[in-house]
């Protein structure tokens, strides 16, 4: 009597993943949560190699570190709540982990194409909004054929595509309307007729996957243009007004579709 007995609880998943890690590869697809630690697959022949960040500096047999996770001694620790991705080693590289999550607000990355809408002009550059925490700073020379004596017409309330030069928590984000070799490639300002509308960042994930099945079914609707933004902005153009507004409400429903509710809704049309 008055003796007690220890029980030893079972340690919950997350509580191990927290405190051993689990393997990278075994929880692609599943739900992650901030803290968990995951183990880096080992690569016997190349110990001495460390995870690079940056999607510039990846080499053979090296992983990068993309969006909800950070590097660790231990391997990579979660920063965000959501599902685990992978992307296969390929064409000398070794592959990339991120975490795929409903972020609200958008966050700038060096090199996303984004949707901004010009807000004020200082000097020799315009003050974008691009939906994050601050304004991006757009200089005049960054657009194609751009010269001291030859200057863009951008005005106040203009929206631009464009993509991210700089971005990082200490400076300023800065945009661009030319790629690496001085050329527009699609980006600058965008037309003055159209809708500008904006959507959830999982979403503009999805239209812009390779053969996406909403813009295959669209395309096959009505003539559009369309322009997407990692920002989770969309800019549609159709040949009228009531074209334009059907797609845009396709567009914002579709994401709370499945695939046989949406072709039923386009069959109405």
């Amino acid at each position: 009597t008055g003796e007690r007995t220890a029980v030893k609880a079972e340690p919950s998943r997350a509580r191990v993943m927290a405190a051993r890690g689990v393997p990278a590869e075994a929880c692609v697809g599943q739900l992650v949560l901030p803290g968990d630690v995951l183990l880096l697959p080992a690569h016997p022949d190349e110990d001495s190699e460390r995870l690079r960040l940056g999607a510039g500096a990846a080499r053979r047999g090296r992983l990068l570190c993309g969006p909800g996770l950070r590097r660790s001694d231990a391997g990579l620790v979660v920063t965000k709540c959501g599902l685990l991705r992978h992307r296969p080693a390929g064409g000398g590289g070794g592959g990339a982990f991120w975490v795929d999550s409903q972020q609200k607000r958008y966050v700038p990355v060096k090199g996303d194409h984004v949707i901004g809408i010009v807000t004020a002009k200082t000097g020799d550059l315009f003050k974008v909004d691009v939906g994050g925490s601050e304004l991006a700073s757009l200089s005049y020379l960054a657009f194609e054929g751009a010269t001291k004596r030859n200057r863009p017409n951008v005005q106040v309330g203009d929206l631009i595509y464009g993509q991210f030069l700089v971005a990082n928590k200490d400076m300023e984000p800065e945009l661009v309307c030319i790629d690496s070799s001085g050329r527009a490639s699609g980006m600058g300002i965008i037309g003055e007729d159209g809708f500008l509308f904006k959507v959830s960042l999982g979403l503009i994930r999805k239209l812009l996957a390779p053969k996406c099945e909403i813009i295959q079914e669209l395309s096959q609707l009505y003539p559009f243009e369309l322009v997407l933004g990692m920002n989770g902005r969309i800019w549609v153009k159709a040949k009228t007004v009531q074209q334009t507004l059907i797609i845009v409400n396709i567009l914002e429903a579709c994401e709370y579709m499945t695939a046989e509710q949406r072709k039923q809704a386009l069959s109405l049309f």
